[in-house]
């Protein structure tokens, strides 16, 4: 065997630091030019917020088992085709149809005051003429807890203030089955929003198979407080309810799927995509027409520029994230064994506003993923390596402030993949508006500001396409 020598060994030992240097000199020189390109199109694009606009006030919500989401599957598969996507194929998905129906809610003493009232997604309705008991408010599940056999009879009134969304949302989709386990016959619950402008908050609950079914609705923020000031002032402020929500047979919808094939390696997968599906008041622009529409926007421009990325950029639509998931499953067994080729899977789903940066991760698949969902993975030589190319990325956002990279990311449509081994990334905005309209009447297209949804195109083409195009790739778990 050659005997090395000092200065062989000096340069076998530099090599990782030769190569990372190499890699950040061209990720800013191969794509710097490409991406300052890419982002002065999109922010000069008015065809996206077009798009999201006619989605919006033409389609309108679109609740899973719903004829205006079937309308949606169709006309997304007719605009991914004049966006110059190929490969269009809308994959079936049975769905759950839950239907609202007719509702209401109203304090009947000490005082007679209607409530600002919207039923829980999946709730189940309340006897036809309606229900009625003495309302008993507690801020937590350890305050119900405490209360033990109280409650049963009674109608239970979470109102737990809001301590970010994460936290706070398990009194929406777990709240009416804790409530149930001690006898109470329904259950309302405070919004889920920092925002007080007696506007309620819709969403999905959860049923655990435990406990019976009780009805349950959101109120808003000011009704749930005036029903605490009135226990506390002695009163047991009474409450009544109707509503007719019910399940129907599961119904055939759609994921919508179109491509920009690789050029070298079209094997290759880079998905990106949101869900189409909303909640059925409002337009769903914010949650989640402007993530949809932002990555077909994204991928048209990189069509209209006539970038030819070496690897396939997929845009995916994915139905029912909002009360059952059953488009990330779907898509999951449409790839099959397949989808270890996906090299990395971005999804968008919290809104259009100002971007800072985007996250990403390597394991974690759950819905808003951000640094404090993601803090504590640990990562391993190639890990890091990865996360560093990200941030490389990441300054290539600077036009549009946007450089910001987050060891987490993902959402829940992407996340069967994930789980598979898919790295996962997610843009990061401020947010600081979101869950003001979220699953409310009040989340209509004119709260999506143009130039931020511009600035969000940007990020998602850029980073898509250099993802598509760079020699290595992201690693996953």
């Amino acid at each position: 065997m050659r005997r090395l020598t000092l200065c062989s060994l000096l340069s076998l030992a530099l090599l990782p630091i030769m190569s990372h240097a190499a890699g950040q000199a061209n990720i800013a020189s191969q794509y710097g030019a490409t991406a300052n390109q890419i982002i002065d199109a999109a922010l000069h694009d008015d065809a996206g917020y077009a798009r999201l606009a006619n989605l919006c006030d033409r389609i309108g919500n679109r609740l899973s088992g719903s004829e205006s989401l079937l309308r949606a599957v169709k006309w997304s598969a007719e605009e991914m085709k004049k966006a110059g996507l190929t490969n269009i194929v809308t994959p079936p998905v049975m769905v759950p149809h839950w239907v609202r129906g007719r509702e209401s809610g109203a304090i009947l003493s000490p005082v007679e005051r209607p409530l600002h009232f919207l039923g829980l997604g999946m709730s189940v309705s309340t006897p036809a003429d309606g229900l009625t008991g003495d309302a008993v408010v507690v801020a937590d599940f350890a305050e119900l807890a405490s209360l033990g056999a109280k409650v049963a009879g009674k109608i239970v009134v979470f109102n737990a203030p809001y301590e970010g969304y994460g936290r706070t949302v398990a009194y929406r989709v777990g709240g009416a089955s804790q409530a149930a386990k001690q006898g109470a016959i329904g259950v309302l619950v405070r919004s889920i929003t920092p925002l007080a402008l007696q506007l309620p908050h819709t969403g999905t609950l959860q049923y655990a198979d435990d406990a019976p079914k009780i009805p349950a609705a959101a109120i808003s923020i000011e009704d749930a407080l005036l029903l605490k000031r009135l226990q506390d002032s002695g009163a047991v402020p009474r409450v009544h309810m109707e509503m007719q929500a019910h399940m129907e047979p599961d119904q055939e919808a759609a994921n919508v799927i179109g491509e920009i094939p690789g050029s070298e390696h079209p094997e290759e997968i880079v998905v990106m995509g949101g869900h189409l599906d909303s909640w059925d008041v409002g337009q769903g622009a914010q949650d989640d027409g402007s993530g949809i529409m932002a990555t077909l926007e994204a991928a048209a421009l990189i069509q209209k520029l006539g970038l030819k990325p070496k690897r396939t950029v997929r845009v995916v639509f994915w139905v029912n994230e909002e009360n059952g998931g059953r488009g990330g499953e779907a898509y999951l067994k449409w790839v099959g064994d397949k989808v270890l080729n996906h090299v990395a899977a971005i999804e968008m789903d919290e809104g259009a506003e100002r971007p800072l940066g985007f996250g990403y991760s390597w394991s974690f698949g759950g819905r808003r993923a951000g640094p404090a969902f993601d803090v504590e993975q640990k990562r391993n030589a190639e890990q890091d390596r990865s996360f560093k190319l990200c941030q490389e990325i990441g300054q290539l956002l600077a036009p549009i402030q946007a450089t910001q990279v987050n060891q987490g990311g993902g959402g829940s449509d992407i996340g069967p993949i994930v789980a598979k081994g898919v790295p996962s990334l997610s843009p990061t905005t401020t947010a600081e508006h979101y869950f003001d309209w979220h699953h409310t009447q009040a989340d209509t297209v004119d709260k999506v500001n143009p130039t931020e949804f511009k600035k969000n195109t940007a990020l998602l083409a850029v980073l898509a396409y250099i993802l598509a195009d760079m020699p290595e790739h992201l690693a996953g778990r």
